[in-house]
């Protein structure tokens, strides 16, 4: 689907921790059906980024806004009822629900506010929708390590987000799941959903992206299309070293 006009924006972006500034000065735009990836070393700050766009942590300075919202200052509940859902870099889910109310948590505090049955019909085709249609009725602690990341986005998936941000979703998982996933994302690419990805695996960054926002030492790099970003000497600096 071809990306339409901007509906995130990020300006100026700024979080430092004491003396280490982990995002300096970051800006970018999102577009509504764009996958936008996020990249570079580890440390580099982007899983910070993720967490100030979601109202995780509070910016120092700069501003975040979506479709003319303004972020910044917004908790994560509320930035979650305005429109952003998530997954996290190690997989959150909420153990003492099952299955099928930790994907029913999602619609009920997303944006849209789903409650009672049509909640529970919602989230059970999203189970559905994930390839977690024979686990509704499973306990969370017997769920694989990809099944958990499945359930996880369920759950930002129920929120019904205009923008959803995935932070390594694709980490840990062995090479035939690792393929599963890309699937799964690129099946979300073609429903058009905007989507911020946070990755290191280069063939899922090729793949799935519209653009990519490279990051190292907490600023912005290298802006473009992945093929442009890849190949730019700084790019390959930053994760090769000067030799």
């Amino acid at each position: 689907m071809i990306p339409g006009e901007t509906i995130l924006e990020v300006r100026g972006l700024t979080k430092r921790f004491g003396g280490l500034i982990a995002v300096n000065d970051l800006s970018f735009d999102v577009r509504e059906h764009e996958v936008m990836g996020v990249i570079g070393p580890n440390g580099s700050g982007k899983s910070t980024t993720i967490n100030l766009i979601s109202g995780a942590l509070r910016a120092t300075s700069g501003s975040v806004s979506l479709e003319g919202h303004d972020l910044t200052a917004v908790r994560p509940h509320e930035t979650a009822r305005l429109g952003i859902s998530r997954t996290f870099q190690l997989v959150r889910i909420l153990p003492a629900l099952s299955v099928l109310e930790n994907a029913v948590a999602g619609a009920v505090f997303g944006h849209k506010r789903r409650w009672g049955r049509k909640a529970d019909v919602f989230a059970t085709d999203l189970l559905e929708r994930v390839g977690l249609a024979d686990k509704v009725a499973v306990p969370v602690s017997a769920l694989t390590y990809i099944d958990q990341k499945r359930l996880e986005l369920a759950r930002a998936l129920a929120g019904e987000p205009e923008v959803l941000l995935l932070d390594e979703w694709l980490a840990g998982l062995n090479p035939s799941e690792l393929q599963v996933g890309i699937d799964l994302i690129s099946s979300l690419r073609a429903e058009g959903r905007t989507v911020i990805l946070v990755e290191h695996v280069m063939d899922a960054i090729r793949s799935l992206c519209d653009r990519c926002v490279v990051m190292n030492s907490g600023k912005k790099i290298a802006e473009g299309t992945p093929a442009e970003v890849l190949s730019d000497p700084h790019v390959i600096e930053a994760y090769l070293g000067d030799a």
